[in-house]
């Protein structure tokens, strides 16, 4: 028969726990703990070195100085509970680590009596030669070139460490000290505000593409409507309208070295303009399916397109001859970028990838896969070595050559379809929902968001926007939209940093261990 099991509460279980653990360990707890005098001052030496190395020299120097007994007191040594009334010395054996600097002299079987106490080694000055001096704080916070490459890292909160920098000349060994800078995250430049001050209307269709030309006197936008119009960029007035395409105008681009323009559309075609005559006067044929962006080599007369076909293509405006097929994505290549250095092109496509090309070899250099969705937006900074793509998980920014990852840009959750950059580090996103959002570039803060309204007549779904560009003087800023407008923004001039402050916290991020 058994037995019924008593119930007690969860405060005697407990207790009768915590007593069994205290019969259990009363016996280690009531001996003494033996200290080890040898493994003791091991580790104070250890500790000697790894902590107290760099300011030997001026502790040398001190007790050269002041006399033994006086450096030590300064100190307010710490005796432990197996050396009372002793007096330890605690020897660096060896050839000394730490040479000292230009006129002190420091022995190889240099000894410290006692050691310092943990809040005495806390407050001990580092005192820095003159020579070594730290730069001034204004000028590294606000050196670009310095600290944009890392500004992506992570705020370390560490003091800054003295390396010891080694420098042998014949037999004698001298060593400088230098302050190693602490990475900082920077805190975002102020950027005006921008607001919309002109909406353009003319197309029948999505305005899909939009090109500033080289002497900001006009732009091009190309829509599903099939055609391509050039417009006024200080009225805002149609100039001309171009026909010729059968299918949506999904690019275009304005020759800076001949009076050419370039267009591309769904209908798988390719084509070149002479804006004298304002006429077609070449066709570029091979890709199999819809033509989706085209870019130009900035000292070379050479044209890309990038395509639904999975490929993209170089091709020689002069004779309309196809120099390289670039193959390796497995969807379609959603957008193309040219530059003069290398690599000097690169992809996005919707197989979530970006690839930079060598443009001599027609093979891919590198493949990016850090994105999770679609790519349907490159843009390259026109200053730093870097380029940002866009995609509905995150807009990342990159580094040439290697396309190294800098930063993630979070907070834009739509489709991005397009991305522009200025000299003064403004990026601007634009994605289907209309949302559109502004960046400081170096730190990735978005200080401003905007939602385009879309204009009467069209329904709330068509607030989508394509193509973004900044014209030549970069002060205004040029929108191709989904409601068949063209939108027009520039900066407030009345906003100041007091009325439109930067509400900015550092993010506490985790260094990355290797």
């Amino acid at each position: 028969m058994l037995e019924e099991v008593q119930n007690h509460s969860v405060h005697t279980l407990v207790f009768r726990s915590l007593k069994r653990t205290h019969d259990m360990f009363v016996a280690d707890s009531a001996k003494p703990v033996q200290l080890d005098e040898e493994s003791h001052k091991l580790k104070m030496a250890a500790k000697l070195h790894a902590q107290y190395g760099p300011v030997l020299p001026i502790l040398e120097e001190n007790l050269r100085e002041k006399g033994a007994q006086s450096a030590v007191d300064a100190y307010g040594r710490k005796e432990y509970p197996a050396n009372q009334g002793q007096e330890l010395e605690y020897l660096v054996p060896g050839p000394h680590l730490y040479a000292p600097g230009p006129g002190v002299a420091l022995p190889a079987d240099t000894k410290m009596r006692g050691m310092p106490s943990e809040s005495a080694a806390q407050s001990l000055p580092v005192a820095l030669p003159p020579s070594q001096s730290r730069r001034d704080a204004s000028s590294t916070s606000a050196s670009l070139g310095d600290t944009y490459p890392y500004a992506g890292l992570p705020d370390c909160s560490q003091p800054p460490v003295l390396a010891m920098e080694w420098m042998e000349a014949g037999d004698t060994k001298n060593a400088a000290m230098t302050a190693k800078k602490t990475p900082t995250m920077p805190k975002p430049q102020w950027h005006p505000p921008w607001k919309l001050y002109r909406v353009i209307s003319g197309h029948l269709g999505w305005v899909r593409c939009i090109e500033v030309e080289p002497g900001n006197q006009w732009f091009v936008t190309g829509s599903a409507d099939r055609t391509i119009k050039v417009w006024d960029l200080a009225s805002g007035k149609l100039k001309l309208s171009l026909t010729g395409h059968i299918g949506t105008v999904r690019g275009v681009r304005v020759s800076a070295r001949s009076p050419y323009l370039f267009s591309c559309g769904e209908d798988k075609q390719v084509k070149c303009w002479d804006l004298e005559y304002n006429k077609v006067i070449r066709h570029y044929h091979g890709h199999l399916s819809a033509v989706y962006g085209l870019d130009l080599h900035p000292t070379l007369d050479v044209l890309l397109t990038c395509s639904r076909d999975s490929t993209a293509r170089i091709w020689d405006v002069r004779t309309k001859a196809s120099v390289h097929t670039l193959v390796g994505h497995t969807a379609a290549v959603a957008t193309v970028k040219c530059q003069g250095a290398e690599p000097q092109i690169i992809t996005g496509s919707h197989d979530a990838t970006i690839r930079l090309w060598d443009l001599v070899a027609g093979k891919t250099r590198v493949t990016l896969t850090n994105h999770k969705k679609s790519v349907r937006a490159l843009v390259l900074h026109p200053r730093y070595y870097t380029f940002a793509s866009g995609s509905p998980d995150n807009i990342k920014q990159w580094k040439f050559p290697d396309g190294n990852f800098i930063q993630n840009l979070s907070g834009h959750d739509a489709i991005v379809n397009t991305l522009a950059v200025n000299l003064d580090g403004v990026l601007v996103s634009g994605a289907d929902n209309g949302t559109m959002h502004l960046w400081d570039w170096r730190t990735g803060y978005n200080f401003q968001r905007l939602c385009a309204a879309v204009q009467p007549g069209s329904l709330d779904s068509e607030s989508g926007i394509f193509a973004c560009a900044f014209d030549q003087s970069e002060s205004r800023l040029l929108t191709a939209e989904a409601d068949k407008t063209i939108k027009v923004y520039r900066e407030d001039d009345l906003a100041t940093e007091e009325t439109h402050p930067i509400i900015w916290k550092p993010e506490i991020r985790k260094r990355k261990r290797f």
